[in-house]
């Protein structure tokens, strides 16, 4: 079981970092911390940190080229692509994967406010 998440650009490689953070990106990374914690493998690729690894994948490289940047964040399951242009729930990367949602996830901490 794998999940590839390739990133628009970012600052670091989860998007928690910056002055202002974006909620979606602390749900996103829960969620990877929960999946891995299940023992799915996660990748994460940010455009502006890796940009070969997009390159590398003809498929994120053809929805790159045919739709431009706004297509990020692409999200793969096992090889195919899941969703485009907005991060995927927890809960539909559990049901993509087959897999039970846990009942208590792993918060990221945030640290200032």
């Amino acid at each position: 079981m794998k999940i590839e998440i390739y990133d628009p650009a970012m600052c670091c490689s989860s998007g928690l970092c910056g002055p202002s953070i974006d909620p979606v990106l602390v749900k996103m990374n829960d969620a990877v911390l929960a999946l891995k914690k299940q023992g799915v493998e996660v990748e994460r690729y940010n455009l502006a940190q890796q940009p070969r690894a997009f390159m590398a994948n003809k498929t994120i490289a053809e929805l790159l080229h045919e739709n431009g940047k706004k297509v990020l964040p692409i999200t793969m399951v096992s090889g195919e692509v899941m969703k485009t242009g907005e991060y995927p729930s927890y809960e539909e990367l559990c049901r993509a994967l087959g897999i039970e949602p846990l009942k208590k996830k792993p918060i990221t901490l945030q640290v200032g406010g």
